[in-house]
């Protein structure tokens, strides 16, 4: 059977064996016929809030965060949109506030891009830097006693409008939500403090936990310190396309929506397979391969201990080249020294979460990636370059022998798969 995997803007079809293969996908879920006039209602009957109209006065100074250029989030249609409610408000008291969390500003070119030139020529649109500590207000400390620094742009806003899309996360069980202000506006030293080793290791810190995971409910709770703020949270099918929208109240209306994803993203499978050859849910989330430990991670869900994983996530940006990431998986000399090194150093640094991740996964599991990056780059990441997944899977198979068996997650960590 032929299948379509999810790989950089488009989709890369690979023929699986017919009879050993399993194909595990996210419930269908059509678009919106008139995607505008359904985010105008939400934001005119919210959940647990009152209409944003009735909210925001036009003396109020008003902040909207919006989801950086890693996310799929349909910023270029929502923003605009969002902003027509806003009318009353002059736009100088506006201003858009890129929620970077830890990684890289966008340029002025991505940013007309994401929001539109009309937007970015009327408007005030800031990248948050998680590093600028001028840019930075303290608001209580986290669990550990450390600084819990957000932007200040999110704190001095007499209105905070958090945007962005649901889906499942591979350790703070969703996106969305107060994942738009903590980690999304924080600064680093409080972002890697909730992302430290023990929250990462934490068994409910996973798909599709929220409630009991600790590192959402640090999250949440920090999210709360702030103040109120309004959400404006969409769903989206594997065309992009809005499939339902979630406005009002940041915990209230984003917990009907994970409910939602819960819903469609969830897929039992009865046994644990051979080998799972997974995706990154193509561009933007493909970029890189830090990324890439997301669809790693979905797939490792019903991998049999000693398995194979196949990953397919384009990495047009690279490791990235010179990343923490990069630079910890180098300075180890396997995945097993990462997780020694990880514990030793006592002191969480920028992007060890994803390393851990990662090194967990390989504890387990052989894992294989299909990408554009050169070969020593794969390695060097203790990672084994894929140049054929079909060839790939023919050949695991043939050695495993007829009882083998492979699932295909075609949009990755899209789908939250799990043992019945």
């Amino acid at each position: 059977m032929k299948v379509r995997l999810a790989y950089g803007q488009g989709w890369l079809p690979v023929e699986f064996p017919d009879g050993q293969t399993t194909v595990i996908e996210p419930t269908p879920q059509p678009g919106l016929a008139d995607e505008r006039a359904a985010v105008v209602a939400a934001l005119r009957a919210p959940i647990g809030a009152q209409p944003l109209r009735e909210i925001v006065k036009p003396t109020d100074r008003v902040c909207v965060i919006f989801t950086d250029g890693t996310r799929a989030t349909p910023n270029q249609r929502l923003i605009p949109w969002l902003l027509a409610e806003l009318d009353a408000v002059p736009a100088e008291r506006i201003t858009l506030l890129n929620s970077t969390g830890t990684h890289r500003p966008n340029t002025p070119a991505e940013l007309d891009a994401m929001l539109t030139t009309a937007v970015t020529a009327r408007y005030r649109v800031l990248n948050h830097d998680c590093q600028d500590d001028a840019t930075l207000v303290a608001v209580g400390t986290t669990r550990d006693g450390v600084p819990a620094l957000v932007n200040r742009h999110v704190v001095e806003a007499d209105v905070r409008i958090v945007t962005g899309f649901i889906e499942p996360h591979f350790f703070a069980g969703f996106s969305g939500g107060p994942k738009g202000i903590f980690p999304g506006c924080a600064g680093l030293r409080t972002v890697m403090s909730n992302h430290g080793t023990r929250n990462i290791g934490d068994p409910h810190a996973t798909f599709g936990v929220t409630e009991g995971n600790p590192l959402w409910e640090e999250l949440r709770d920090l999210a709360l310190r702030v103040g109120p703020s309004f959400l404006l949270n969409v769903t989206l099918n594997d065309q992009r396309q809005i499939t339902r929208v979630f406005a009002g109240d940041l915990i209230a209306a984003h917990r009907v929506g994970t409910e939602f994803v819960r819903r469609s993203a969830m897929q039992s499978v009865a046994a644990p397979f051979d080998l799972v050859v997974t995706t990154n849910s193509g561009h933007p989330l493909d970029s890189n391969l830090y990324q890439g430990v997301k669809g790693m991670t979905a797939g490792a869900r019903i991998l049999k201990p000693g398995g194979t994983l196949i990953l397919a996530c384009e990495c047009r940006e690279g490791v990235p080249a010179g990343s923490p990431f990069d630079g910890m998986l180098r300075a180890a000399a396997s995945p097993e020294d990462a997780l020694v090194r990880l514990a030793a150093a006592g002191v969480t640094q920028p992007e060890q979460w994803q390393v851990q991740a990662q090194a967990l996964i390989q504890r387990r599991a052989e894992v294989q990636v299909y990408s554009v990056l050169p070969d020593e780059a794969v390695r060097a990441a203790h990672l084994t370059p894929c140049h054929d997944i079909g060839e790939a899977v023919r050949e695991t198979l043939a050695r495993l022998g007829p009882g083998a068996r492979v699932a295909v997650l075609p949009q990755g960590p899209l789908t939250i798969p799990y043992r019945a």
